[in-house]
């Protein structure tokens, strides 16, 4: 764990400023030998922790597990902070299809909460950047909640539904997943259910949902959006938005990652886009790994009903074809980070991992590894303040400007 009392990221400035004006030069560039030092005085937020079903249940991250993010593996790595997820696969446009979805986010919403209950010693809720900064000063790990995917919030009344999500802790939404749902048009249409666009972006209720996600001070999230929807969302909303987890187009081409003119958007309304760690959004596969996957992905067909003995023999599967040809490593997902700092700024630039959801890259595997990152950053020449701001520095000033526009 990393020491109680740590400067704020505002004081971590002032004083890499002040020794600036005392030399009457920039700062003296870091080493490898700082990185021990760096990372331990970093916020380090990552904004995207999926958890299983049974997590709490049957899952005890107090103690070690099998997952890749619990207790030990957050403090050997010194991950302070992140957002635990309530995600909810895409179903059917129907009551029976949202209620199926409710069910499944009120599990995941449940068990986070117990989280901190039953580990407050160790865990802290977070519901605003303060509480993140005092959480981890108290030397705990800050929970946040994002929701990905808003399906669950229904097809009518979802300005009620999202007040108990707001209530409980939820400070991110992301519009879609995999599959169109009634809010907008997804970067992955669903095979099946999908013929094309649905809305040519945001639907009107998509529309609404914005304006009520500003007025509750919740985040916006485009990743996993169609780019007409991001782009139209970034338009609308009145606070800057986020992609909590994404990739950019420009290093690995995949459908949901971000074209520079995505990034260029979400720097211009003073958002941030937080590069996964998801290995095939990292590094494209194969020829051989995409028809591996593509057969793969059909034998096991619509992942929304999976129990988990099947998502475990699915993702078995997917080690093996992962093992065609060399992962992705620390490097190839630290490209994502210096394209997107190229062409948004150091100011709109995070960190996700995607961990326990499918991320996980040679060199940062779990939590554990998480200095892993900050070495690659010294490595390119970051300084430790564009290293605080990629860490979590940007994504907790986009929840104070979200904070602000809520109280207006």
């Amino acid at each position: 764990m990393k020491h109680n009392v740590k400067p704020s990221l505002a004081l971590t400035a002032a004083l890499l400023l002040s020794a600036s004006v005392v030399t009457g030069c920039a700062t003296t560039p870091l080493t490898m030998a700082d990185v021990p030092a760096v990372h331990d005085r970093t916020l380090t937020l990552d904004t995207h922790i999926d958890i299983p079903l049974t997590y709490i249940k049957e899952i005890d991250p107090s103690g070690p597990t099998a997952l890749q993010v619990d207790l030990p593996k957050l403090d050997a790595g010194q991950l302070d902070s992140g957002f635990w997820i309530v995600y909810t696969p895409q179903g059917e446009l129907t009551t029976a299809g949202i209620a199926a979805a409710q069910a499944i986010s009120e599990t995941r919403l449940d068990a986070i909460c117990k989280l901190t209950q039953n580990f407050p010693e160790s865990f802290g809720l977070a519901k605003t950047a303060d509480d993140v900064r005092r959480i981890t000063d108290e030397g705990r790990h800050a929970v946040l909640i994002g929701m990905e995917n808003a399906y669950p919030l229904g097809l009518t009344g979802y300005e009620e539904e999202l007040k108990i999500y707001t209530e409980i802790g939820v400070r991110y939404v992301g519009l879609t997943h995999f599959g169109h749902n009634q809010f907008g048009d997804s970067s992955n249409p669903h095979p099946t259910r999908d013929n094309g666009p649905k809305w040519g972006g945001l639907s009107p209720d998509g529309r609404k949902l914005v304006d009520i996600l500003n007025k509750n001070g919740i985040m916006v999230d485009v990743s996993h959006a169609g780019k007409a929807t991001m782009m139209q969302a970034a338009d609308l909303s009145r606070a800057p938005i986020i992609a909590s987890h994404s990739g950019v187009k420009a290093v690995a081409d995949t459908a949901r990652n971000l074209d520079d003119e995505q990034l260029r958007k979400i720097a211009e309304v003073n958002g941030v886009a937080q590069m996964v760690a998801l290995g095939s959004y990292v590094k494209l596969p194969t020829a051989k790994q995409a028809a591996a996957r593509e057969a793969l992905d059909k034998e096991f067909g619509d992942r929304s009903g999976w129990w988990p003995s099947k998502q475990a023999r699915y993702d078995e599967r997917r080690k093996k074809i992962a093992a065609m040809a060399p992962e992705a490593t620390v490097a190839d997902f630290v490209d994502h980070i210096d394209h997107a700092v190229k062409v948004a700024g150091i100011d709109h630039v995070g960190i996700a991992s995607d961990f326990d959801g499918g991320g996980g890259i040679d060199g940062w595997k779990d939590a554990s590894e998480t200095q892993n990152v900050t070495a690659e950053l010294v490595k390119r020449g970051y300084s430790e303040a564009d290293i605080a701001k990629i860490w979590g520095g940007n994504l907790l000033r986009v929840m104070e400007a979200v904070e602000v526009v809520a109280e207006q």
